[in-house]
């Protein structure tokens, strides 16, 4: 972790970011800080939706005592199939500001919980407020390790900025094609801007180290949820991994979907997806010479395997 004066100056840096804010690869150029908003719908202080210790996370981030998850509300992307909508897209005002000092006691209340580590879900938009809690967390004790939680479309500089404090990176690679990126998400080139964001956040925290318990202490773990129809293009996104990041990289492979938010008005989203397409995506997997990673049973979604995918047998458990 880096000295507190250290975090004061990042978190000073990314502020000042906020009157034309960048944060994100939108760069909607508004002024947060004097009460405008841009896609995010967010100001200059975060609203926090809930933080708790969250047992649903894949098994090297949850463990036995949770993740201790700080899901912010508002987000920077308009998924049309998200499962968080009410969070992430809903009235954020239903959510009070909160300054640093009040998110900062959330951090530690975390800790106190016996958590395994911060989790910051959604963080992207409200970086800045997230490293001026951690400043003074950590000046108050905190030393749980960081984990970013977001959907990939960051920005390269501000993930610069995160050097240093983050510990493990925990991005969606969401889409392939960056038109179904703008359709679906809202979210004009996509892919390029999430792979370069994924290989900032490879070379600071480089490959998944976990403790003598299984735990992650340092590293990334890159998410990508199968879409149906092949809307995702896993097979294209999975290859980009591998050649553009590192064939060692471990990956997420999320069978999670279903039609939520609007997706039921979406004849291609209105469905699940099926084994044939999930067992597509493990093949993918395996054709694209990755090597670590989890998957799930389609059946049941939240049910993780062990991280054993090896190239070759990707089905082992």
């Amino acid at each position: 972790m880096l000295g507190n004066d250290e975090l004061n100056r990042r978190a000073r840096a990314l502020r000042e970011r906020l009157a034309a804010c960048d944060l994100c690869p939108h760069a909607c150029g508004v002024n947060r800080l004097a009460g405008e908003v841009g896609r995010c719908r967010a100001g200059a202080l975060a609203r926090i939706a809930s933080a708790c210790d969250h047992h649903g996370e894949e098994p090297a981030i949850s463990g036995r005592g949770g993740s201790g998850t700080v899901f912010v509300a508002g987000c920077n992307l308009r998924c049309v199939f998200c499962q968080n909508h009410r969070i992430s897209q809903g009235d954020a005002r239903q959510y009070p500001e909160q300054t640093a000092e009040e998110i900062a006691e959330t951090f530690l209340r975390l800790q106190r919980l016996g958590c395994h580590n911060l989790n910051w879900v959604s963080p992207t938009h409200v970086a800045p407020q997230l490293v001026e809690a951690l400043a003074i967390a950590v000046e108050r004790g905190l030393r749980l390790p960081v984990v970013y939680n977001s959907n990939g479309y960051d920005s390269v500089s501000v993930l610069q900025c995160l050097d240093g404090m983050v510990d493990i990176y925990l991005p969606d690679l969401k889409y392939a094609d960056g038109a179904i990126a703008e359709r679906l998400s809202g979210a004009p080139g996509y892919p390029d801007a999430a792979i370069a964001a994924i290989g900032e956040m490879y070379r600071q925290a480089g490959e998944l180290a976990l403790d003598e318990d299984g735990i992650a202490r340092r590293g990334m773990i890159v998410r990508h949820l199968v879409l149906p129809g092949g809307l995702a293009g896993s097979r294209a996104i999975l290859r980009r991994l591998a050649e553009e990041v590192s064939p060692t990289l471990t990956v997420s492979l999320m069978a999670q979907y279903y039609p939520a938010h609007r997706a039921h008005a979406i004849p291609e989203l209105s469905r699940a997806i099926t084994v044939e397409e999930y067992e597509e995506a493990l093949d993918a997997f395996a054709d694209a010479g990755l090597e670590n990673g989890w998957a799930q049973e389609v059946r049941a979604a939240a049910k993780f395997y062990r991280p054993d995918f090896r190239a070759g047998h990707p089905f082992e458990k």
